[in-house]
């Protein structure tokens, strides 16, 4: 029998992140954000990073990037300093996702993106922590708490960045012109493929 009290954390765990997603904006650094913005839309090439959590998100935001015709992978810490670094040239972008911005194994990276001439874009709630002061640009990120009653698993945390990365997205779709028409060539397939492409005949 399931318990009462599962019930109710599962729908306090919407309330949490409604909540979570409504105060987001107005941490918003409009200025930060349009030079992330600027970077990405002009980079030749996008890295992103994470571990945990954040590195399931960094996935996700390279094939968002994918998904508008910016090439970008996620890069794994722990093959970053094992080559993969080689994929970023001067002139790109190298987002970080670290939601206390110390994470040890992403602080190496931060080294060779500097040695490379590679631009860095921290994502963060800890404005002060190592990588957010070696980025070329910050961006805030909120969380009111996470989802358990324990305050500690990556819930409301990986919607809220998960959050930031679909408003860059959003913004980086209409700062390039990016039309349905194009995504409709890259994406024939699923129910999605099959709008776009009937749509544009």
């Amino acid at each position: 029998m399931i318990k009462n009290e599962a019930i109710e954390a599962a729908l306090a765990a919407y309330d949490i992140e409604a909540e979570c997603i409504r105060d987001m904006k107005s941490y918003v650094d409009v200025e930060q954000f349009k030079k992330a913005v600027e970077l990405l839309c002009n980079a030749p090439r996008i890295g992103a990073a994470g571990s945990g959590h954040s590195g399931i998100i960094c996935q996700h935001f390279a094939h968002l990037m994918c998904c508008i015709e910016r090439p970008a992978r996620f890069i794994s810490p722990a093959e970053a300093v094992h080559g993969a670094t080689g994929f970023l040239q001067k002139g790109d972008v190298m987002v970080f996702a670290s939601r206390g911005g110390k994470t040890k194994e992403l602080l190496p990276i931060v080294d060779i993106c500097k040695a490379k001439g590679v631009s860095i874009i921290t994502v963060t709630e800890n404005m002060e922590s190592p990588l957010a002061e070696a980025a070329d640009v910050v961006i805030k990120q909120y969380v009111n708490r996470e989802t358990d009653k324990w305050n500690a698993q990556g819930t409301t945390s990986t919607t809220a960045l998960c959050m930031i990365f679909h408003a860059l997205q959003a913004a980086m779709i209409e700062q390039t012109g990016y039309q349905a028409e194009q995504f409709a060539l890259i994406h024939p397939g699923g129910a999605v493929g099959e709008r776009l492409n009937n749509k544009a005949l």
